[in-house]
């Protein structure tokens, strides 16, 4: 694809921008350690919320669900949607916890909620897997779609398109460095409304170079019709007869994978970059909006801009050998053939922001592991402010050289979404309840992430299960989270609870429901007991099927179905009432503001 000088000027002109972002918030961000990683918790809800869109919006993002719809059709995007249940558990009884917390990382929350050395070696554990094997992993999937995009946009080669990557990744941590979480958050803020503005005008000549929404759906027919029965390729649920998602595989998504495994931007009860964005909110009031923000955003506003140019990519490509062999590049051949010329640097500009706004993000979250959790609790102790701020701004760039290094070994985004669900299989429950019940202690959770590690590898390598066939991927859950589950509750009753004044310190700090803190309750007499548990799950029910009802309402009205479309939409605004009017009869808390 050839690039003009006004396309160059473009793509420079938005590098700057973001640059000049960097150096404006450059002195607030850099007073301190809390104002580096979470900007000294002033931040709004929909600053917040919309970073967190922007994060999870990453250049692999379009490219793995053009590779999901192509194999799979329109429903094989349910290894993400199912989700939603998790996320917005997250929203309506984890949020206000977390920002109650007080603390800088959801690594540092082990040394509020267990004692002695057993939460200090998981506080150094979480910090350094989180920080280091698991955050490259990220960077590497997110940094192999831009590279993707540059081996075919541009003709060089991987090598090359790395090279390029990094120096895009430079500017990011450039920013990064410079500012903290505040540059990120405003980047953010700027990456989001210009890549989701790029990516709808891509869908929209994607779907008018095939004839329309009619032509599509012809298209997709023709497709069906010389295939191997898959099932419809338009099905928003999938055939469970079908291959590639059988019933086994679909019960894995929808009833276990969501609180049963740790996924970065989906964790169970919140944690990951979704936490620091909590934590840097004004109050609990900001950090619940946040949250619920992002989900309906990330489930319902987001993938159907993304869907239409995948079903796209198959009818113009289905018999293209080099699509066939790497589904995920369809997103960019569309882009290639069927965007004008003069909106060509715009939209690489716009990849540029999926790219920066993740990228950010990870290092900005990995460095804050790695510098609070690690170096400044258990190796350098009692320096300044200043000093552990240049920390923080070398181990970003540090970050930023290792993950090209794992980039270079990585083939498939899609793949490398699934061996992340697969690792982290298992843990989920743990991290739900150890908030809620005061019996969980330190090695519950040491336990259970070494289990699922253990458990998930040697299914994988030792029985030859591989997590891209979709039977094979739901055995490595269901029998990953048994043996892990069966491991940490052993071990937690095996093991001695933790000290009665810790339990009674986070209890009194972060005041959780007293149904399963039994006598820690009793004895703080002080703390009003709350009674609010079936109001947040008749929240959380409700918050569920409204983004399910947003997300089908829209595609049904793309797809000519406006009645039916006009119905779930008319019924996820009623949902979306009932939440309105639970939390404005409850009022708000305004703790931390």
């Amino acid at each position: 694809m050839k690039l003009t000088l006004v396309d160059g000027l473009v793509i420079l002109a938005y590098f700057a921008f973001n640059l000049g972002i960097g150096f404006y918030y450059r002195k607030r961000a850099t007073k301190s350690v809390s104002d580096f990683f979470v900007s000294g918790r002033k931040v709004t809800w929909w600053l917040a919320g919309t970073s967190m869109v922007a994060t999870t919006f990453a250049a692999d993002t379009p490219l793995a669900v053009t590779g999901l719809v192509a194999k799979n059709g329109i429903s094989g995007n349910w290894i993400w949607w199912s989700m939603a249940a998790s996320g917005i558990l997250t929203v309506f009884f984890y949020a206000r916890l977390w920002r109650r917390a007080g603390v800088l990382t959801d690594a540092e929350f082990a040394e509020i909620r267990y004692s002695g050395t057993p939460a200090r070696f998981l506080r150094g554990f979480r910090a350094f897997y989180l920080g280091l094997p698991i955050n490259l992993i990220i960077m590497g999937w997110v940094n192999l779609a831009i590279v993707k995009i540059l081996v075919l946009v541009l003709g060089v080669t991987k090598v090359q398109a790395l090279a390029i990557a990094i120096g895009i990744m430079l500017i990011t941590a450039s920013i990064s460095t410079l500012s903290g979480l505040w540059g990120v958050l405003v980047t953010d803020l700027f990456q989001f409304i210009l890549k989701m503005g790029m990516v709808i005008v891509l869908a929209v000549f994607a779907v008018r170079s095939i004839g329309g929404m009619a032509g599509l759906i012809s298209g997709i027919h023709a497709v069906e019709k010389s295939g191997t029965g898959t099932g419809s390729l338009l099905s928003f649920v999938p055939d469970l007869n079908s291959t590639w998602m059988p019933l086994i595989t679909f019960f894995v998504y929808i009833a276990v994978n969501w609180w049963a495994s740790w996924y970065p931007g989906a964790e169970p009860g919140g944690g990951g970059f979704i936490a620091q964005r909590i934590f840097c909110a004004k109050n609990e009031k900001h950090s619940v909006l946040a949250t619920l923000w992002f989900n309906i955003a990330h489930y319902a506003l987001r993938p159907w801009p993304w869907i239409l140019v995948a079903l796209a990519a198959v009818v113009k490509f289905q018999n293209d050998p080099a699509f066939m062999a790497d589904p995920e590049s369809g997103y960019i051949r569309i882009l290639i053939s069927d965007l004008p010329a003069s909106l060509r640097g715009l939209m690489l500009a716009a990849l540029a922001a999926a790219y920066m706004s993740a990228i950010g993000t990870e290092l900005n979250w990995g460095a804050s592991y790695l510098v609070n959790d690690l170096y400044r609790r258990f190796l350098v102790c009692g320096r300044s402010e200043k000093h552990y701020v240049a920390i923080s701004q070398a181990t970003t760039m540090l970050l930023m050289i290792l993950s090209a290094v794992v980039t270079f070994f990585m083939t498939s985004i899609a793949d490398a979404w699934k061996f992340m669900i697969a690792i982290g299989a298992g843990t989920g429950l743990v991290y739900l309840l150890r908030w809620f019940w005061w019996r969980i202690n330190a090695w519950s959770e040491v336990s259970a992430m070494i289990a699922a590690f253990v458990t998930s590898l040697t299914v994988r390598y030792g029985f030859h299960l591989h997590e891209s066939e979709p039977r094979e991927f739901a055995l490595i859950v269901l029998i990953t989270v048994a043996v892990t589950t069966v491991v940490w509750l052993a071990v937690t009753f095996m093991t001695k609870p933790e000290p009665k004044d810790i339990l009674l310190s986070f209890y009194r700090r972060v005041r959780p429901s007293a149904a399963l803190w039994g006598p820690i309750a009793k004895e703080a007499t002080d703390v009003e007991r709350r009674k609010d548990g079936l109001f947040n799950l008749v929240d959380w029910l409700c918050g569920v099927l409204m983004i399910y009802a947003f997300l089908f309402g829209a595609g049904k009205i793309l797809f000519g179905e406006l009645g039916l479309g006009l119905a779930f939409l008319s019924a996820g605004f009623v949902f979306g009432g009932v939440i309105y009017a639970d939390l404005s009869k409850r009022g708000w808390e305004t703790v931390g503001q």
